[in-house]
């Protein structure tokens, strides 16, 4: 792969996935695109390219697919489910008694181990939710992951990977190889299609955000941005959860972190808070949210 091949591939991923890869990436680009390539009856990325440059919008969509991680497993990291159970949870059931509802947000939800592990801790809470009104949205760049999701069919590998057996028992079925949680936990999820830097105003607000292990692949003003436009979104008293790897800190004034809760942050008055640096009013480009990381 020539440097101008890469260089259109790198600006391509940016606009479309904000993914911001660095001059030294060629290797990834490669292990990745070359199979697609050849299923697309190419012989190898120089010919993608020009394929690409000729407008093709379903390689194009096929290519951001194959270079966005899909990284995902149950209970993921567990430490942020523990929040949500043991922290989150108590203060909005605490604060939402008068409406008895709550809206959740699961950002680059993946193949929808995330979600599903957050509609199971509620259900572990039983009678502390009865006649609450619960709503999870989850959302993604890939239709294809976001299909899996809807299904909620997972191989034996897959619900090995961080989902208690206790949990597997009770809330899947087996069919031959594969585990189908069930229908009861599906309805509790939407599943929709978004761009994370497109407008997603119309989602509404919701007492807590999921955006977990997508916003360290973008730079630094699209993070700022993303931060910017989550606390309009996220209600005063609400909660926003972070990968490990993930922080406001030195970004943005819109979220405080809660002392001793590593991930977890709190929105501040957005009328306060003072980006660094601002980008708001800056246009964005087209991109996307990436699957759970």
């Amino acid at each position: 792969m020539n440097s101008p091949d890469y260089e259109y591939l790198r600006k391509l991923l940016k606009e479309r996935s904000g993914l911001d890869l660095s001059a030294d990436k060629q290797y990834l680009i490669e292990s990745r695109l070359l199979p697609l390539a050849r299923k697309a009856g190419l012989p190898g990325i120089p010919e993608l390219v020009q394929k690409l440059q000729g407008g093709s919008s379903a390689l194009i969509t096929s290519v951001v697919e194959a270079m966005t991680t899909n990284e995902t497993f149950f209970f993921r990291d567990k430490v942020p489910f523990d929040h949500f159970r043991d922290t989150i949870m108590p203060e909005v059931l605490k604060a939402r008694a008068g409406r008895r509802s709550v809206r959740i947000w699961c950002a680059a939800g993946s193949t929808g181990q995330e979600p599903y592990s957050l509609a199971m801790t509620l259900k572990e809470m039983g009678a502390a939710l009865s006649g609450w009104r619960v709503e999870i949205i989850a959302t993604d760049l890939s239709q294809e992951v976001l299909e899996k999701a809807k299904a909620g069919v997972y191989s034996q590998f897959e619900v090995q990977r961080g989902l208690p057996i206790q949990m597997l028992m009770k809330y899947f079925k087996q069919t031959g190889e594969t585990w189908q949680i069930n229908p009861e936990l599906r309805a509790m999820i939407q599943h929709r299609q978004l761009n994370l830097l497109q407008d997603f105003s119309h989602l509404g607000a919701f007492d807590v955000i999921f955006c977990r292990n997508v916003l360290i692949y973008f730079d630094q003003d699209t993070k700022i941005n993303i931060f910017n436009r989550l606390a309009r979104q996220i209600e005063p008293d609400g909660f926003l959860v972070l990968g490990a790897a993930e922080t406001v800190v030195g970004l943005t004034d819109t979220f405080r972190p809660i002392a001793d809760r590593r991930g977890l942050y709190r929105p501040n008055d957005p009328r306060a808070a003072v980006a660094k640096p601002a980008v708001d009013g800056v246009a964005v480009p087209r991109v996307a949210a990436m699957a759970g990381r």
